[in-house]
């Protein structure tokens, strides 16, 4: 059994729900499993194949599957490779490096390897924002434009929500959904079903609970590639306000979007995104 789970039952129910979600991919698509160096990474490849490529990171807890309501407007654009982070609960290995080391850049460089892809715009979400970030400091002549929604790494990480999550835990279904709720933010009839997927995750999910690194300003000011950061400010996961301050100050070239009601889950992004990226 995997170690990222906390049962083989559960890891099998979350492949389960995984596996009717992508057949439900709202667009043709290709499915790859790449060889790395963190071992195997599963990716959704849909878009002309012609068209410039889009790299899709997710974040924590998570997988491809937070595209779905953005994949059909953004692959009539672009060639979009929807990556399953690996150590998340997608179908990836359950490999989790040091964030604090050049690992998770050279998992990246095997995988834009193994797709042909030299150059690539990423949209990075959370965690997937840090995974980003961190590839966009290190690789900055692949990276053609950044764009970050809740990134992890800018402003401050709020370690509280991690001893909700642990403290809430003993308490199965119902606890779960309590640390969804203050996760991400999602508290309303619309977004229920959204809030039941997570809350079904970290039930069974074991997520990471280290702190992300924190990019120092010298990082943040060698982007020198078009960057977009949107984040919400009732955010209970990562500082926001901290993350525009700093990107202002930093890279003050790049647009950012402070939006007042929406907490950790950014939804309703699709086309801000994609205008940027057609920049």
């Amino acid at each position: 059994m995997s170690t990222i789970y906390k049962s083989e039952d559960g890891a099998n129910e979350i492949q389960r729900r995984y596996q009717e979600a992508l057949s439900a991919w709202p667009v043709p698509a290709e499915h790859i499993r790449l060889p790395t160096r963190e071992g195997e990474t599963f990716v959704i490849v849909s878009g002309p194949e012609d068209a410039p490529p889009l790299l899709l990171l997710h974040g924590s807890g998570a997988n491809t599957t937070v595209w779905q309501d953005d994949i059909a407007s953004w692959s009539r654009h672009f060639r979009t490779y929807a990556v399953d982070v690996i150590g998340e609960p997608g179908r990836s290995a359950p490999s989790r490096p040091s964030l604090a080391s050049e690992a998770p850049a050279l998992w990246l460089d095997d995988v834009l390897e193994g797709l042909g892809i030299t150059h690539t715009s990423i949209v990075g979400m959370s965690l997937g924002g840090w995974l980003a970030l961190d590839y966009a400091t290190r690789r900055p002549q692949r990276v053609t434009r950044l764009a970050l929604l809740c990134p992890g790494g800018v402003g401050r990480q709020k370690m509280g929500l991690v001893f909700t999550f642990l403290l809430l835990r003993p308490f199965g279904r119902r606890g779960a959904l309590r640390s969804a709720r203050a996760a991400t933010g999602l508290d309303t009839p619309q977004t229920r079903h959204l809030l039941d997927h997570v809350s079904l995750t970290f039930r069974h999910f074991k997520p990471r609970t280290e702190r992300l690194p924190v990019f120092p300003d010298s990082a943040l000011r060698s982007l020198t590639m078009p960057v977009l950061v949107t984040a919400g400010l009732r955010d209970a996961i990562f500082d926001s306000e901290e993350t525009a301050r700093r990107m202002h100050r930093c890279v003050p070239h790049a647009t950012v979007n402070l939006l007042p009601e929406p907490g950790h889950a950014l939804l309703g992004q699709t086309a801000a995104v994609l205008a940027f990226l057609q920049g």
